[in-house]
């Protein structure tokens, strides 16, 4: 239920809301002191595997600033390019400098890529960090 709160939340509600809907349903356990004591360590526990991976993304980012990388595409004698360029070549070609980054955190900031020329793209490493590089399209 969108109005009674977001997972691990504790909450208040009528006790047979509670045993006709929502436990049988998993979507609330009891408010034990058990149960409040294994979500005091899950949280715990989630909070350092957060702190370990922002910190590795933070590693990645700085590693990332000012890298400039160099895509090859086809172009016509008037500059154009044939087709376009995309995430997919961006994620390549970061794959080579030794950058495992998956597409789908990539965007490009420009609407679309016509011509050859340097262009920016934000990739996010972590919900709170993201680094912006910058990219030269060339004729291959």
């Amino acid at each position: 239920m969108p109005t009674l709160g977001l997972k691990d939340d504790i909450v208040d509600v009528k006790s047979g809301y509670a045993h006709n809907y929502l436990i049988p349903r998993g979507m609330a356990t009891a408010a034990t002191a058990s149960a409040k004591k294994v979500l005091a360590e899950n949280t715990r526990q989630r909070a350092h595997k957060e702190a370990k991976i922002k910190d590795d993304a933070q590693a990645i980012a700085q590693k990332l600033e000012g890298l400039k990388i160099t895509l090859g595409a086809k172009i016509s004698s008037t500059g154009k390019i044939f087709g376009s360029v995309n995430t997919i070549q961006i994620a390549e070609s970061l794959a080579q400098e030794g950058f495992e980054i998956e597409r789908k955190n990539i965007s490009i900031v420009e609407e679309q890529i016509k011509e050859a020329g340097i262009y920016t793209a934000e990739i996010k490493l972590h919900r709170e960090i993201k680094v912006t590089i910058e990219f030269e399209v060339i004729a291959e």
